[in-house]
């Protein structure tokens, strides 16, 4: 298992991959803790997600992660990162996931793309960008309008 003073941008993100599956098979938000996942963020951690999806904007810090992994669960019933291509394994580190994913509100399923850099600083992630090819089709999967 790789631990927080785990400090290669590599291990640190395949350890938070790690914590997070655990994590979501616990059952996620509400059912399962964050402390598990908290040693790989820095506390003041910053994800920006695309306005248009329904869990968009800037969450920031340890608390703003865990709102993230509420909206999340909230958008998405399966969120599954399928295939991922690591294209970088120092930091920044660049990510190419393909993800299957069901919409909780709608249970309609998609299969699409993210690319997403991930900055790795002492040990801690302290910036995460995903980038959506579509986020018009998958606003419009979760939402019942």
């Amino acid at each position: 298992m790789i631990t927080s003073s785990t400090t290669d941008a590599m291990s640190v993100l395949k350890g938070m991959y790690a914590a997070e599956a655990e994590y979501l098979a616990a059952g996620g938000p509400g059912d399962a803790a964050f402390a598990p996942l908290a040693p790989f963020f820095a506390a003041d951690v910053v994800l920006h997600q695309a306005d248009a999806l329904p869990y968009g904007g800037v969450w920031r810090g340890h608390e703003g992660m865990e709102q993230f992994f509420l909206a999340m669960s909230r958008a998405w019933d399966t969120f599954d990162m399928v295939e991922q291509t690591f294209l970088t394994d120092t930091s920044p580190l660049v990510i190419l996931t393909h993800v299957h994913a069901r919409a909780r509100a709608t249970g309609r399923e998609l299969d699409f793309p993210i690319l997403q850099t991930i900055t790795v600083e002492n040990g801690r992630i302290t910036e995460v960008r995903p980038f959506y090819w579509d986020t018009a089709t998958i606003a419009n999967a979760c939402s019942l309008r």
